[in-house]
């Protein structure tokens, strides 16, 4: 299995870019083993993002506050009214177009990890809402601490590595290859449609 691993982040610059970048190179340097190949891009928009057969794309976002890892569990795609830190607002304040209201995940690794599902609006909703929808289920959101004990890449990355290896067993069991399709009505018409 293929797994890509995309960094974003609300700034250019700052202790949050670090943090995520500490993280990038922890990750990228300890790997995945399993046999995995990661690559790790850091972007700050995905509209030139494309998925290949097999790919898992695992965005890795920083949440201020919190105290430990959480697993974003819902996407959602409409109620974008404001502008984000860049000033852009979502054309028709949604994610896509007669896309679904909200997206689950498929995951459940039944790990120590706090599952969330309200990602919070804009870059971290949008972009769950977005990964799974053209990934066809195959992209998972996790938030890490900005600070605090937990929020050292000597600690993070062991448990990045292990949440990301179980995800990556319950992603290559057949019924985890492609999202529900009750969960999502003619998803992949509108792939093919929107992509």
């Amino acid at each position: 299995m293929y797994c890509k691993v995309i960094i974003t982040s609300h700034q250019s610059d700052g202790p949050i870019m670090a943090t995520l970048l500490l993280f990038k190179q922890g990750l990228k340097m300890a790997g995945l083993g399993l046999g995995l190949e990661v690559h790790i891009n850091l972007r700050r928009f995905l509209s030139t993002f494309s998925f290949c057969d097999g790919q898992v794309v695992i965005h890795l976002g920083i949440a201020p506050g919190a105290k430990c890892i959480t697993l974003e569990q819902t996407g959602k795609n409409h109620c974008y009214k404001d502008r984000d830190v860049s000033g852009l607002c979502p054309d028709h304040h949604c994610c896509i177009e007669e896309g679904p209201e909200r997206l689950d995940s498929i995951i459940d690794m039944r790990l120590d990890v706090i599952y969330s599902r309200d990602a919070g609006r804009y870059q971290c909703d949008f972009v769950y809402y977005y990964l799974p929808y053209h990934g066809r289920g195959k992209a998972v959101l996790i938030h890490v601490p900005a600070s605090g004990s937990l929020a050292s890449p000597e600690k993070l990355v062991p448990q990045l590595q292990t949440i990301i290896q179980a995800l990556l067993r319950q992603l290559d069991c057949p019924e985890h290859t492609t999202m529900d399709s009750k969960q999502v009505e003619n998803t992949e018409e509108k792939i093919l449609h929107k992509t």
